[in-house]
């Protein structure tokens, strides 16, 4: 049963037998659509016609609720690549992706919430199924050195996950075809990472003497790390050396740092997609070199790119539209380019595989020891060209 198959809620009273299937499925619904922070266990047992008591027969709170719906997806998809085998690995993958469509923005987004238990747990279940995913990768691929098959499992499940940030649909069996074709484009991409390079020694970063700007950057790093709704203005100030109070000279509130944070990671995209379409010689050029770009950016930027991805919703209704609507535009500008290049290719096909190239690129950078492998830049540009099927002629 996928996503967009939703279970029937049973009549209030009754005892059915997939009770726990039901509130796994309807908390996995509101958890994705309003947010983790936002949503109260009443809220999901009225979503299946249940007393709260009754719900908390089942989960004893709301955090053992959100680890049971990740981790219910994340052992399915372990026990689907038990049994896969290094031909099918991209068609298997495709069919679990889009049957748990969630969970990929519930695990970025909502799992800071988890205990820091819970979430070694996850780990630890996510490295299983990357190891198994490098097993399966390195026998289709013999050549593969040590770093690249690291690599690879990892772009793999982000490009199949980057359905779980959109709501974009194909008809079947297209959709899943077309999602299995990225995968197997990624896990035969010709990437090659360089040697590590000898660990030099790095200078500290200097700071600003602008406290507005050092409010900016401290926030942006708590809410990466914490999400918005578990940092405090307290928590701010004591970042920056100042009492929390202090932040109403600069910001009347919470939400107006998250707003300055968005619409300042906004503007640089533009700028450097402006740069972009006055050096291009034509869309395919432009489209390589927007690729690029934006590559830099995230790698140089990943506590903004955790922002922009998963924080939006914490914004007031106002500046919320403002930022979607704006990153619509960005996504819309790269679509342009890949039906200029491929004018057989629909939108939606191409918003898909755009989407694809993005969460890669942003997935990568959100996980520190491959954000600093020598060459990763190259290798997410050369993986993004076979999405967007812009490789060198």
């Amino acid at each position: 049963m996928t996503d967009g198959q939703a279970l029937r809620s049973p009549a209030r009273g009754t005892r059915p037998a997939n009770r726990r299937q039901l509130i796994v499925r309807a908390a996995a619904d509101l958890f994705y659509r309003k947010g983790y922070a936002k949503v109260g266990m009443g809220e999901v047992a009225e979503a299946v016609a249940i007393g709260p008591s009754a719900l908390y027969r089942h989960f004893r709170g709301k955090q053992d609720l959100l680890f049971t719906v990740v981790a219910d997806a994340v052992r399915t998809l372990d026990a689907v690549l038990a049994v896969a085998t290094p031909d099918d690995i991209a068609d298997r993958l495709a069919a679990v992706t889009l049957a748990h469509r969630r969970v990929g923005v519930l695990w970025q987004r909502e799992a800071r919430h988890l205990t820091p238990e819970r979430r070694a747990e996850l780990r630890t279940q996510t490295k299983r199924v990357g190891t198994r995913m490098t097993e399966l990768i390195r026998e289709r691929r013999a050549e593969l050195g040590v770093a690249e098959a690291q690599l690879l499992p990892w772009c793999a499940l982000a490009t199949a996950n980057s359905v779980s940030f959109h709501s974009l649909s194909l008809p079947e069996p297209g959709f899943t075809a077309l999602l299995s074709e990225l995968i197997a484009d990624i896990v035969d991409a010709p990437i090659v990472l360089p040697a590590p390079a000898s660990a030099g020694e790095s200078g500290r970063p200097l700071a600003t003497q602008s406290r507005r700007e050092a409010v900016l950057a401290e926030a942006t790093r708590l809410f990466a790390r914490n999400g918005f709704a578990g940092v405090s203005m307290d928590d701010i100030g004591a970042a920056v050396g100042i009492a929390g109070p202090s932040l109403y000279n600069h910001f009347t509130a919470k939400t107006d740092i998250l707003a300055a944070v968005m619409y300042r990671g906004d503007e640089w995209l533009r700028m450097d997609m402006n740069r972009v379409f006055a050096q291009a010689a034509d869309a395919r050029d432009g489209l390589r070199r927007l690729v690029a770009s934006y590559t830099r950016f995230v790698l140089e930027n990943p506590d903004l790119i955790q922002l922009l991805v998963s924080e939006t919703a914490h914004l007031p209704e106002t500046d919320r539209h403002r930022a979607r609507s704006s990153q619509h535009t960005y996504i819309a500008e790269w679509v342009h380019l890949a039906t200029e290049v491929h004018p057989g290719w629909d939108p939606i096909s191409a918003r898909i595989r755009v989407q694809a190239a993005q969460t890669m690129i942003n997935d990568i950078a959100l996980i520190p020891q491959l954000r600093a492998r020598p060459g990763i830049d190259e290798a997410l540009r050369v993986m993004s060209a076979e999405l967007l099927a812009i490789q060198g002629d």
